[in-house]
């Protein structure tokens, strides 16, 4: 146990960690919607923001471009990491420089961009996480923890960090400090030592993406219900994608200010989540994989409800730490059982990749329907809006226990073996 701690590569992956978690708030998440909410934009307009984060649910596509060519310096993880680093800091830098209040149009622009260049980092990180440690099953355990604690510890910084950075040095300002955060992976990556791995035959592009993307969705059209499936993973989150879209426009127009927004929804969210979490492993030893889905799932339909409750109590925050903590909470309990159930679908064969195209579709709803929440917030208000959220849970709620009757996850994880 020791020696794992004196491992340097842990503190590699800590910070490569911290690296990859800086961009999301800041493209993705609660700081470019606050940003855009004090400027003024529109909540059609702001539902629209969801479609930035759009690279991250189809990353994969790209991913064996990042394999198969190598840039000339640090080899081809950490010259990838180099470059893409590099780009991240210098995009994020450029975000700093616009102002969304005369036109959002740049700041957008800046937006899909550092969203591609941080999923093209993830891709990467990931790559070299798992050939940095090799074959060691302790190592990688610890490596991953490593890696996750440092994303994180990451979402506080840029999420919490720059929100509460923005009262003293202004939104410009504060963006400048997110984008310095990044000279941790710079650092990282710099130090980092690169991994000596045997590189595959060359094969051309046609059967690269044959084999990378076609198989193994292919193999997974082989198994029963595989329709089903797929409409089960691409709705499960869709509620939550609706609602997570309009909460930042919605605390405001609660009065809530934007130091409310980082020290309850970001710092004890976060908090909330990781015991949700932890919580949902536990229930998943307790009761089983596929009862504890039907558990977590209604839970986490159930908790848009408390959005309900905040409407028109202006600035409770006692009420705000309530709302916040049982809609994370509750998050990470049907998380962790989620994915644990998306890990029993994939065929080994196929691991990684179709669990890559199976966690981007899950991530599809918040990419594209989400873009339609403001509109619906307009047309319904907010009581009706975040009651619309909930009743969208039901669907995959249906598919789910369809499926859990005809195929349960011990019976689709000995298939798919």
């Amino acid at each position: 146990m020791a020696g794992i701690f004196r491992d340097r590569r842990l503190l590699v992956l800590l910070a490569l960690g911290f690296s990859a978690g800086v961009p999301l708030p800041l493209v993705a998440g609660q700081v470019l919607r606050q940003w855009f909410v004090e400027s003024g934009m529109s909540l059609a307009d702001l539902g629209l923001t969801a479609l930035i984060g759009l690279a991250y649910a189809n990353k994969f596509l790209w991913s064996p471009a990042l394999d198969a060519v190598k840039p000339p310096l640090l080899g081809r993880r950490r010259g990838w990491a180099l470059v893409l680093q590099l780009g991240l800091l210098l995009t994020i830098g450029g975000m700093a420089l616009t102002d969304p209040r005369s036109g959002a149009g740049a700041t957008v622009l800046l937006a899909v961009i550092v969203a591609f260049l941080s999923a093209s980092q993830d891709i990467v990180i990931d790559a070299w996480r798992i050939e940095m440690l090799g074959d060691d099953e302790e190592r990688q355990a610890w490596g991953l923890a490593a890696y996750v604690w440092g994303y994180r510890g990451a979402l506080l910084a840029s999420g919490a960090g720059t929100l509460f950075l923005v009262e003293h040095i202004g939104w410009n300002g504060a963006y400048l400090y997110a984008a310095a955060l990044m000279l941790m992976g710079l650092v990282a990556t710099l130090a980092g030592p690169e991994p000596a791995v045997v590189l595959p035959a060359p094969m051309g592009w046609r059967a690269r993406l044959r084999n990378s993307v076609v198989m193994p969705f292919l193999d997974f059209t082989r198994r029963r219900y595989w329709l089903a499936i797929l409409a089960f993973i691409a709705l499960f989150k869709l509620g939550e994608a609706l609602a997570g879209v309009m909460v930042t426009p919605f605390y405001r127009a609660e009065g809530f200010t934007r130091e409310d927004v980082a020290a309850v929804a970001t710092v004890f969210g976060l908090g909330a989540t990781l015991g949700g979490a932890l919580a949902g492993s536990w229930l998943i030893g307790r009761i089983g994989v596929g009862r504890a889905l039907i558990l977590t799932g209604l839970a986490q339909m159930l908790s848009n409800l408390m959005y309900v409750a905040l409407v028109g109590g202006g600035r409770d925050i006692p009420m705000l730490f309530v709302q916040v903590g049982i809609e994370n909470f509750t998050d990470g309990l049907a998380d962790a059982a989620f994915l644990t159930y998306l890990s029993g679908l994939v065929n080994r064969s196929f691991s990684a990749t179709q669990y890559a195209l199976l966690s981007s579709l899950a991530a599809v709803p918040l990419r594209t329907l989400g873009a339609s929440a403001g509109v619906l917030a307009e047309t319904l208000g907010w009581a009706g809006f975040f009651t619309l959220t909930t009743v969208a849970a039901l669907p995959a709620m249906g598919i789910m226990l369809f499926l859990l009757k005809r195929l349960p996850p011990e019976r689709a994880a000995v298939a798919t073996a």
